[in-house]
């Protein structure tokens, strides 16, 4: 358990095939203030197994510049693409691997528990939840993109939970 008093930083993670979103938060006395975020992209020419080994190399250069207590990764949801869920989970793989071989304690929530966390309900439609995180990260404008925008709740949610 990380003490709420401390200064801790949190990296949450949408994963992805093209994009893994990333979004890097610090809480300090219960204040949330965002670091930074983005996505890691990689192209849709490059065989599979080249995008999941940037994935892992992007994912570690993060880990290693932010060094952040704790990761947290969203949990796949159902999917009606039975390919897409498939190379999604692959990515996710990927990421919890990068994860546990950087030896970080990696947290799980669902879409629901996420939207929960950041926005108090948790069927709320994705712009609610967009314009929760730019509130609660005391933005100009809500992040983008969508990938990144996922990440940043995600890791607001772990900041809440832990």
């Amino acid at each position: 358990m990380i003490n709420s008093n401390q200064k801790k930083i949190f990296l949450g993670i949408d994963p992805g095939i093209a994009a893994t979103g990333f979004g890097v938060i610090k809480k300090e006395n219960n204040q949330l203030k965002l670091i930074g975020y983005g996505c890691i992209k990689t192209p849709a020419g490059r065989p599979h197994g080249q995008r999941l080994k940037q994935i892992n190399a992007e994912l570690a250069k993060l880990i290693k510049k932010f060094k952040p207590e704790a990761v947290a990764v969203e949990k796949l949801f159902f999917c009606s693409n039975v390919k897409t869920a498939l190379t999604v989970g692959e990515a996710r793989g990927v990421v919890m691997l990068t994860i546990c071989q950087n030896n970080l304690p990696a947290f799980e929530y669902t879409p629901l528990e996420v939207k929960q966390a950041v926005s108090a309900y948790g069927r709320a439609e994705k712009m609610q939840v967009q314009r929760m995180v730019k509130l609660l990260l005391n933005m100009k404008e809500i992040p983008m993109p969508d990938d990144a925008a996922d990440a940043l709740a995600v890791a607001i949610c772990c900041a809440n939970y832990v």
